[in-house]
Protein backbone atom coordinates (compact mmCIF):
# COMPACT_ATOMS: atom_id res chain seq x y z
CA UNK A 1 0.00 0.00 0.00
CA UNK A 2 1.54 3.30 -1.20
CA UNK A 3 0.18 6.52 0.66
CA UNK A 4 0.07 9.78 -1.18
CA UNK A 5 0.68 13.23 0.46
CA UNK A 6 -1.11 16.01 -2.25
CA UNK A 7 -0.17 19.60 -1.85
CA UNK A 8 -3.31 21.38 -3.94
CA UNK A 9 -3.20 25.15 -5.05
CA UNK A 10 -5.36 27.13 -7.73
CA UNK A 11 -2.49 26.36 -10.28
CA UNK A 12 -0.68 23.32 -9.51
CA UNK A 13 -0.18 20.57 -7.52
CA UNK A 14 2.62 18.45 -5.44
CA UNK A 15 2.38 15.29 -4.63
CA UNK A 16 4.75 12.74 -2.84
CA UNK A 17 4.51 9.12 -2.40
CA UNK A 18 5.60 7.00 0.48
CA UNK A 19 5.58 3.53 1.76
CA UNK A 20 4.63 1.35 5.14
CA UNK A 21 7.64 2.43 6.35
CA UNK A 22 7.26 6.15 5.26
CA UNK A 23 9.94 5.49 3.21
CA UNK A 24 9.95 8.06 -0.13
CA UNK A 25 8.79 6.60 -3.28
CA UNK A 26 8.28 9.72 -5.45
CA UNK A 27 7.75 12.91 -5.80
CA UNK A 28 5.93 14.83 -8.41
CA UNK A 29 4.79 18.98 -8.94
CA UNK A 30 2.10 18.82 -11.73
CA UNK A 31 -0.35 21.60 -13.25
CA UNK A 32 -4.31 21.38 -12.02
CA UNK A 33 -5.53 21.54 -15.91
CA UNK A 34 -3.57 18.54 -16.32
CA UNK A 35 -5.98 16.35 -15.07
CA UNK A 36 -4.89 13.59 -17.50
CA UNK A 37 -1.39 13.16 -16.49
CA UNK A 38 -2.35 13.12 -12.49
CA UNK A 39 -4.29 10.31 -13.14
CA UNK A 40 -2.24 8.71 -15.14
CA UNK A 41 0.60 9.58 -12.73
CA UNK A 42 -1.23 8.21 -9.67
CA UNK A 43 -2.22 5.10 -11.55
CA UNK A 44 1.18 3.72 -11.05
CA UNK A 45 1.30 3.69 -7.42
CA UNK A 46 -1.86 1.53 -6.79
CA UNK A 47 -3.11 0.71 -4.52
CA UNK A 48 -2.77 3.78 -2.39
CA UNK A 49 -4.62 6.08 0.25
CA UNK A 50 -4.58 10.01 -0.59
CA UNK A 51 -5.01 13.07 1.75
CA UNK A 52 -5.04 15.90 0.66
CA UNK A 53 -5.91 19.35 2.45
CA UNK A 54 -9.30 20.76 2.53
CA UNK A 55 -9.34 24.04 0.84
CA UNK A 56 -11.38 26.10 -0.85
CA UNK A 57 -11.03 23.72 -3.92
CA UNK A 58 -10.13 20.29 -3.08
CA UNK A 59 -13.83 19.09 -4.34
CA UNK A 60 -12.72 18.47 -8.46
CA UNK A 61 -9.64 17.10 -7.58
CA UNK A 62 -11.68 14.68 -4.71
CA UNK A 63 -14.11 13.24 -7.36
CA UNK A 64 -10.81 12.92 -9.83
CA UNK A 65 -9.08 10.35 -7.70
CA UNK A 66 -12.11 8.94 -6.15
CA UNK A 67 -12.05 6.20 -8.86
CA UNK A 68 -8.93 5.09 -8.22
CA UNK A 69 -7.91 5.05 -4.62
CA UNK A 70 -8.56 2.57 -1.95
CA UNK A 71 -9.37 5.64 0.42
CA UNK A 72 -9.23 9.66 0.12
CA UNK A 73 -8.90 11.25 3.05
CA UNK A 74 -9.79 15.22 3.68
CA UNK A 75 -7.43 16.47 6.20
CA UNK A 76 -8.53 19.35 9.06
CA UNK A 77 -5.64 22.19 8.26
CA UNK A 78 -7.18 23.74 11.31
CA UNK A 79 -6.04 21.12 13.59
CA UNK A 80 -2.56 20.04 11.23
CA UNK A 81 -0.35 22.37 12.83
CA UNK A 82 2.89 20.81 12.38
CA UNK A 83 2.72 22.00 8.77
CA UNK A 84 1.54 25.48 9.62
CA UNK A 85 4.32 25.97 12.00
CA UNK A 86 6.90 24.24 10.20
CA UNK A 87 10.22 26.47 9.50
CA UNK A 88 11.02 24.69 6.50
CA UNK A 89 7.61 25.37 5.05
CA UNK A 90 7.56 23.91 1.13
CA UNK A 91 5.19 22.72 -1.01
CA UNK A 92 7.36 19.36 -1.08
CA UNK A 93 7.39 19.36 2.61
CA UNK A 94 3.93 19.90 3.63
CA UNK A 95 2.76 16.82 0.34
CA UNK A 96 5.79 14.91 2.39
CA UNK A 97 4.23 15.65 5.99
CA UNK A 98 0.96 14.87 4.84
CA UNK A 99 1.76 11.46 3.38
CA UNK A 100 3.15 10.48 6.61
CA UNK A 101 0.58 11.07 8.97
CA UNK A 102 -2.30 9.35 6.75
CA UNK A 103 0.70 6.30 6.51
CA UNK A 104 0.35 6.38 10.49
CA UNK A 105 -3.17 6.88 10.44
CA UNK A 106 -2.77 10.37 11.88
CA UNK A 107 -4.52 12.55 9.95
CA UNK A 108 -6.99 14.85 12.01
CA UNK A 109 -10.09 14.37 9.16
CA UNK A 110 -12.48 17.28 8.06
CA UNK A 111 -15.88 17.04 7.08
CA UNK A 112 -16.52 16.88 3.26
CA UNK A 113 -20.47 18.44 2.61
CA UNK A 114 -22.82 16.24 0.60
CA UNK A 115 -23.57 17.48 -2.73
CA UNK A 116 -27.10 18.91 -1.88
CA UNK A 117 -25.44 20.77 1.30
CA UNK A 118 -22.64 22.09 -1.02
CA UNK A 119 -25.66 23.67 -3.33
CA UNK A 120 -27.38 24.63 -0.62
CA UNK A 121 -24.44 26.58 0.97
CA UNK A 122 -23.59 28.46 -2.24
CA UNK A 123 -27.21 29.72 -2.29
CA UNK A 124 -27.08 30.64 1.63
CA UNK A 125 -23.98 32.25 0.70
CA UNK A 126 -24.74 33.91 -1.90
CA UNK A 127 -27.65 35.47 -0.85
CA UNK A 128 -25.75 37.00 2.41
CA UNK A 129 -23.43 38.15 0.27
CA UNK A 130 -26.23 40.17 -1.06
CA UNK A 131 -27.17 41.27 2.47
CA UNK A 132 -23.52 42.59 3.01
CA UNK A 133 -23.59 44.81 0.01
CA UNK A 134 -27.32 45.97 0.63
CA UNK A 135 -26.02 47.00 4.22
CA UNK A 136 -22.73 49.04 3.04
CA UNK A 137 -25.21 50.98 0.43
CA UNK A 138 -27.37 51.65 3.18
CA UNK A 139 -24.93 53.15 4.87
CA UNK A 140 -23.18 54.91 2.11
CA UNK A 141 -26.56 57.05 1.40
CA UNK A 142 -26.65 57.56 5.14
CA UNK A 143 -23.56 58.69 5.44
CA UNK A 144 -24.32 61.77 2.43
CA UNK A 145 -27.92 62.26 3.92
CA UNK A 146 -26.73 63.24 7.88
CA UNK A 147 -24.45 65.99 6.32
CA UNK A 148 -27.82 67.22 5.52
CA UNK A 149 -29.59 66.46 8.56
CA UNK A 150 -31.50 64.86 5.98
CA UNK A 151 -31.47 61.27 7.17
CA UNK A 152 -34.15 59.40 9.00
CA UNK A 153 -35.32 55.90 10.78
CA UNK A 154 -37.60 54.91 7.99
CA UNK A 155 -35.44 55.95 5.25
CA UNK A 156 -35.69 52.58 3.36
CA UNK A 157 -39.54 51.44 4.00
CA UNK A 158 -41.67 51.62 0.84
CA UNK A 159 -43.37 55.21 1.65
CA UNK A 160 -39.57 57.08 1.81
CA UNK A 161 -38.27 54.75 -1.12
CA UNK A 162 -41.22 56.38 -3.60
CA UNK A 163 -40.16 59.95 -2.30
CA UNK A 164 -36.38 58.95 -2.47
CA UNK A 165 -35.87 61.54 -5.33
CA UNK A 166 -37.24 64.29 -3.24
CA UNK A 167 -34.91 65.19 -1.34
CA UNK A 168 -33.51 68.36 -0.15
CA UNK A 169 -32.64 71.04 -2.65
CA UNK A 170 -30.17 71.94 -0.88
CA UNK A 171 -27.71 69.05 -1.63
CA UNK A 172 -24.64 69.40 -4.09
CA UNK A 173 -24.75 68.20 -7.95
CA UNK A 174 -21.93 65.77 -6.98
CA UNK A 175 -24.14 64.35 -3.71
CA UNK A 176 -26.71 64.48 -5.80
CA UNK A 177 -25.02 62.50 -8.79
CA UNK A 178 -23.91 60.09 -6.07
CA UNK A 179 -27.27 59.33 -4.53
CA UNK A 180 -28.95 58.48 -7.65
CA UNK A 181 -26.61 55.93 -8.53
CA UNK A 182 -26.59 54.17 -5.16
CA UNK A 183 -30.03 53.92 -5.16
CA UNK A 184 -29.86 52.65 -8.40
CA UNK A 185 -27.45 49.58 -7.21
CA UNK A 186 -29.77 49.58 -4.50
CA UNK A 187 -32.64 48.67 -6.15
CA UNK A 188 -30.59 46.18 -8.12
CA UNK A 189 -29.55 44.55 -5.07
CA UNK A 190 -32.84 44.46 -3.99
CA UNK A 191 -33.94 42.28 -7.40
CA UNK A 192 -30.91 39.94 -6.71
CA UNK A 193 -32.37 39.67 -3.21
CA UNK A 194 -35.92 38.93 -4.01
CA UNK A 195 -34.38 36.41 -7.00
CA UNK A 196 -32.24 34.69 -4.29
CA UNK A 197 -34.89 34.27 -1.39
CA UNK A 198 -37.52 33.01 -4.70
CA UNK A 199 -34.35 30.58 -5.32
CA UNK A 200 -34.31 28.85 -1.52
CA UNK A 201 -37.68 28.59 -1.62
CA UNK A 202 -38.24 26.40 -4.43
CA UNK A 203 -34.81 24.34 -3.24
CA UNK A 204 -35.80 24.07 0.05
CA UNK A 205 -38.97 22.47 -1.59
CA UNK A 206 -37.60 20.21 -3.10
CA UNK A 207 -35.74 18.72 -0.01
CA UNK A 208 -35.71 15.00 1.15
CA UNK A 209 -38.17 14.42 4.46
CA UNK A 210 -35.31 14.32 6.90
CA UNK A 211 -34.68 18.03 5.67
CA UNK A 212 -38.09 18.95 5.27
CA UNK A 213 -38.78 17.34 8.82
CA UNK A 214 -35.71 19.72 10.39
CA UNK A 215 -36.87 22.62 8.68
CA UNK A 216 -40.21 22.44 9.89
CA UNK A 217 -39.17 21.58 13.47
CA UNK A 218 -36.74 24.81 13.25
CA UNK A 219 -39.32 27.02 12.33
CA UNK A 220 -41.31 26.29 15.64
CA UNK A 221 -39.08 28.49 17.71
CA UNK A 222 -40.44 32.48 17.82
CA UNK A 223 -38.30 34.53 16.16
CA UNK A 224 -36.38 31.63 14.08
CA UNK A 225 -37.76 32.46 10.26
CA UNK A 226 -36.00 30.99 7.15
CA UNK A 227 -33.01 33.16 7.09
CA UNK A 228 -31.53 31.39 10.25
CA UNK A 229 -33.16 27.79 9.16
CA UNK A 230 -31.51 28.14 5.94
CA UNK A 231 -28.26 29.26 7.42
CA UNK A 232 -28.11 26.24 10.02
CA UNK A 233 -29.14 23.42 7.35
CA UNK A 234 -26.60 24.59 4.99
CA UNK A 235 -24.15 25.41 7.16
CA UNK A 236 -23.74 22.89 10.32
CA UNK A 237 -25.60 20.12 8.04
CA UNK A 238 -26.66 16.76 10.01
CA UNK A 239 -26.51 17.37 13.78
CA UNK A 240 -25.76 13.35 14.32
CA UNK A 241 -22.57 14.01 12.56
CA UNK A 242 -21.61 15.41 16.15
CA UNK A 243 -21.14 13.86 19.29
CA UNK A 244 -22.40 16.54 21.54
CA UNK A 245 -24.24 19.98 21.37
CA UNK A 246 -20.77 21.11 22.74
CA UNK A 247 -18.97 20.18 19.30
CA UNK A 248 -21.51 21.84 17.33
CA UNK A 249 -21.27 25.40 19.49
CA UNK A 250 -17.72 25.04 18.69
CA UNK A 251 -18.44 23.93 15.20
CA UNK A 252 -20.09 27.39 14.48
CA UNK A 253 -17.45 29.40 16.66
CA UNK A 254 -19.79 30.10 19.48
CA UNK A 255 -17.51 28.41 22.28
CA UNK A 256 -15.83 30.81 24.93
CA UNK A 257 -12.38 30.01 25.58
CA UNK A 258 -10.28 29.67 28.88
CA UNK A 259 -6.82 30.91 29.71
CA UNK A 260 -5.44 29.34 33.36
CA UNK A 261 -2.29 30.38 35.13
CA UNK A 262 -1.17 30.21 38.28
CA UNK A 263 -4.56 28.84 39.54
CA UNK A 264 -6.08 31.69 38.01
CA UNK A 265 -8.81 31.36 35.48
CA UNK A 266 -9.42 34.38 32.50
CA UNK A 267 -12.68 33.66 30.68
CA UNK A 268 -11.91 34.93 26.99
CA UNK A 269 -13.92 35.93 23.90
CA UNK A 270 -15.99 33.63 21.05
CA UNK A 271 -13.49 31.64 19.26
CA UNK A 272 -14.79 33.15 16.18
CA UNK A 273 -14.40 29.73 14.03
CA UNK A 274 -16.41 28.46 11.10
CA UNK A 275 -18.95 29.97 9.54
CA UNK A 276 -19.54 33.68 10.28
CA UNK A 277 -23.34 33.18 8.31
CA UNK A 278 -24.51 30.70 11.19
CA UNK A 279 -23.12 33.33 13.91
CA UNK A 280 -24.93 36.37 12.09
CA UNK A 281 -27.74 34.69 11.96
CA UNK A 282 -28.22 33.23 14.94
CA UNK A 283 -27.64 36.73 16.47
CA UNK A 284 -30.33 38.29 14.20
CA UNK A 285 -32.59 35.60 15.28
CA UNK A 286 -31.76 35.46 19.14
CA UNK A 287 -32.77 39.20 19.48
CA UNK A 288 -35.81 38.62 18.12
CA UNK A 289 -36.42 35.86 20.65
CA UNK A 290 -35.62 37.97 23.54
CA UNK A 291 -38.59 40.58 22.41
CA UNK A 292 -40.90 37.64 21.66
CA UNK A 293 -41.16 35.74 24.30
CA UNK A 294 -40.60 36.58 28.26
CA UNK A 295 -38.65 33.30 29.60
CA UNK A 296 -35.72 34.25 26.88
CA UNK A 297 -35.80 38.40 27.69
CA UNK A 298 -35.54 37.10 31.55
CA UNK A 299 -32.67 35.52 30.57
CA UNK A 300 -31.48 38.03 28.52
CA UNK A 301 -31.71 40.94 30.85
CA UNK A 302 -29.93 38.70 33.74
CA UNK A 303 -26.89 37.89 31.89
CA UNK A 304 -26.96 41.78 30.04
CA UNK A 305 -26.93 42.98 34.12
CA UNK A 306 -23.77 41.19 34.67
CA UNK A 307 -21.84 40.96 31.06
CA UNK A 308 -23.42 43.52 29.14
CA UNK A 309 -25.51 43.29 25.98
CA UNK A 310 -23.67 42.51 23.42
CA UNK A 311 -21.70 39.28 25.50
CA UNK A 312 -25.88 38.59 26.63
CA UNK A 313 -26.74 38.23 23.19
CA UNK A 314 -23.71 35.78 22.60
CA UNK A 315 -24.59 33.66 25.20
CA UNK A 316 -28.70 33.80 24.03
CA UNK A 317 -27.17 32.99 20.61
CA UNK A 318 -25.34 29.67 22.14
CA UNK A 319 -28.44 28.69 23.58
CA UNK A 320 -30.36 29.07 20.77
CA UNK A 321 -28.31 26.83 18.29
CA UNK A 322 -28.39 24.36 21.22
CA UNK A 323 -32.25 24.03 21.33
CA UNK A 324 -32.46 23.89 17.28
CA UNK A 325 -29.80 21.22 18.01
CA UNK A 326 -31.80 19.48 20.42
CA UNK A 327 -35.59 20.09 18.30
CA UNK A 328 -33.37 18.19 14.72
CA UNK A 329 -32.61 15.54 17.30
CA UNK A 330 -35.38 14.11 19.46
CA UNK A 331 -37.97 15.14 16.35
CA UNK A 332 -40.07 17.32 18.55
CA UNK A 333 -41.14 20.84 18.14
CA UNK A 334 -40.55 23.82 20.23
CA UNK A 335 -41.96 24.60 23.73
CA UNK A 336 -40.95 26.80 26.48
CA UNK A 337 -39.44 23.42 28.36
CA UNK A 338 -37.07 23.14 25.41
CA UNK A 339 -35.52 26.83 26.59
Amino acid sequence: MHFIGTDLHKKTITMHVVDQARRTVAAQRLDCSDTEGITTWLAQFRPFQLVVEATASYEWFVQLVEPLAERVVLAHPGKLRVIAESTRKSDQVDAKVLAEFLALDMIPPAYRPTPRQRAHRRRVRYRYSLVCRMTALKNRIRRILSDYNADCPDLFSRRARLAKRQMPSKLSATDQWVLEQLWLEYDFQQERMTAADQGLREFAASAPVPEAQARALLRTIPGVGEVTVEAFLSEIGDVRRFGSQKQVVAYAGLAPGQRESAGKTKELGISHRGSRIVRWALNQASWQLVRRDLRWRRIFEGLAKRRGKKKAITAISRRLLCVMVSLVVSGQGYHLAAA
